[in-house]
């Protein structure tokens, strides 16, 4: 019975993995609470055959909020090493280069620790130390820069753009669009329209509204530098709410 659970927790997990590199958010938190029923399984030799049923609509509030509570770090180790790691409640998704690495809390006297698969990562603050096996561990640094891209890539946005002066950003959804302005003070979100391509000017128009107000996004493939930290784009970015511009610049995130 033991290594038929085994067995089915290896196929959940696989199934996690190929998910969250598609960016399917809203089977993840399923496969979530079906990987941890088998773990406990595993150690119980008494899980269920019947897996979770599929995720509804009126579930995926609920997976927006869990998004929310998320937190990506992208870290960067002394020997040239990168990997994502991916925190949500006692779980952590660590995005290695060879392969993707459910672990799961474990007590600790200091940070946080995350153990399974013979892979241990550690975190304290923004640094993070990486066990794999019988390998030496890797010394880590957080990029938070590159974390916040990668947050909302996972969270399953298609586009993000950044601007400053105030500081505002963009995110782009299959359903959805997400502008945060005035340094996170202000939030407003529109159902995703239809986009406008225009080949010939190389530039995509995305228009929208809701009861307060409207939102003109175009996307231009023109090079752009950030006024602030100097990082290039591939796209030029203006934002037209209600009748305030915001430029900027911003990139496609798969």
């Amino acid at each position: 019975h033991v290594l038929r659970f085994v067995r089915q927790q290896t196929s959940i997990r696989d199934r996690l993995e190929e998910r969250l590199w598609r960016h399917d958010t809203d089977r993840v938190e399923v496969l979530v609470r079906e990987y941890r029923a088998c773990l406990a399984a595993v150690a119980l030799a008494a899980c269920g055959q019947q897996g979770a049923p599929p995720a509804s609509d009126s579930e995926l509030p609920r997976q927006r909020q869990a998004d929310a509570v998320a937190h990506t770090m992208v870290y960067e180790c002394s020997d040239d090493y990168t990997f994502v790691a991916r925190i949500q409640r006692d779980t952590a998704w660590i995005f290695l280069p060879q392969r993707t690495v459910a672990l799961l809390q474990v007590p600790s006297d200091s940070g946080a620790r995350y153990e399974g698969d013979e892979v241990t990562l550690g975190i304290i603050a923004e640094k993070a130390r990486l066990q794999q096996g019988n390998a030496a561990a890797r010394e880590c640094v957080n990029n938070r820069r590159r974390a916040v891209w990668e947050h909302a890539k996972l969270n399953g946005a298609d586009f993000r753009a950044v601007g400053n002066e105030p500081g505002w950003h963009l995110e782009i959804y299959h359903d959805r669009i997400v502008l945060i302005t005035d340094y996170g003070a202000a939030r407003y979100e529109f159902d995703t329209p239809e986009p406008v391509a225009e080949p010939n000017a190389f530039h995509t128009t995305y228009r929208t509204e809701d009861n307060s107000h409207s939102l003109t996004v175009l996307l231009e493939s023109q090079r752009c530098r950030d006024t602030m930290s100097g990082e290039e784009f591939e796209t030029t970015v203006t934002v037209t709410l209600d009748d305030k511009t915001f430029s900027g610049c911003g990139r496609p995130l798969h």
